[in-house]
């Protein structure tokens, strides 16, 4: 059985309780304010299967008086106003007289998905937010709400397999494959990931960039394949840029080498002479 997590509850008896504030004066008392907050250093969160993700949020806090410090930080996904995440460390460098920097090390473990909640754990993906307050040194506090959004996405695999008649020629049919997967926190499995548009990619031999040579829709099971003709030795793979729910995924490159055209000599004639007479 789930149990069951009331995330949004605690949240909202946190913002009224905290340093006593009421309904009526819940964003806070005197000049303390948040005045910038990001998250992971601006990147998407993703999580996977079974690998714990820590990330930092960190909140630029100014009051006149000098920050104390930072009383409370939690995060929720708006689209469920739960999550499994968890804030495991806070502390306040300052920058200035009445400026300091403020960072809560925010901690998530996929095993916690399956069973904290009566919703599917899928639904956790998406936008978040962090929420909580800080305290200035003459006891000013500020109640913050949805500072520092950002995505927490699933995330992928994407394997590759470049084939073709041996030896291969210029002019030959090459033959790659793949399979695209992401993380069902449901289940704690990747499972294949249909309907999604995914790049072929070549990379000629001596280079280092992979160009776009056609773009393929996975099956329902996130298969991929497509037959391209071969023009000359070099590395193919697959990209899928993502969506707003989904990480991005480049897989490793397949090398392909090409051997050169082989040239067969005509068939002469046999030509017998006759002997010379004595």
């Amino acid at each position: 059985m789930r149990r069951h997590v009331l995330w949004s509850t605690v949240a909202a008896v946190a913002a009224m309780t905290v340093l006593g504030a009421t309904a009526a004066n819940a964003e806070g008392r005197g000049d303390i304010r948040v005045t910038k907050g990001v998250t992971n250093n601006g990147k998407n969160v993703i999580v996977g299967i079974s690998k714990t993700v820590t990330f930092p949020i960190k909140v630029t806090v100014k009051d006149n008086s000098g920050v104390s410090h930072l009383n409370r930080l939690v995060t929720f996904s708006n689209a469920t106003g739960g999550g499994v995440a968890e804030t495991v460390g806070k502390s306040c460098k300052k920058l200035s007289a009445t400026t300091s920097e403020c960072t809560a090390t925010i901690r998530l473990l996929p095993a916690y998905f399956p069973g904290y909640s009566d919703w599917n754990a899928n639904d956790d993906v998406g936008r978040w937010c962090a929420y909580g307050n800080v305290q200035a040194n003459d006891g000013d506090y500020w109640i913050f709400d949805c500072v520092a959004p950002f995505n927490v996405k699933r995330a992928t695999t994407l394997t590759t397999a470049a084939t073709g008649p041996g030896p291969l020629t210029g002019g030959k049919q090459v033959k790659v494959t793949g399979t695209l997967s992401r993380a069902d926190w449901e289940a704690l499995k990747y499972r294949g990931y249909g309907g999604q548009s995914v790049q072929l990619q070549f990379r000629k031999a001596g280079t280092s960039a992979y160009t776009t040579v056609k773009t393929v829709r996975t099956n329902s099971s996130g298969r991929l394949s497509a037959t391209v003709t071969a023009s000359g030795s070099g590395s193919w793979r697959w990209f899928y840029p993502g969506t707003s729910t989904t990480a991005q995924i480049a897989s490793a490159g397949d090398t392909v080498t090409l051997g050169p055209a082989t040239l067969h000599a005509p068939k002469m004639p046999y030509i017998v002479h006759a002997a010379a007479k004595g």
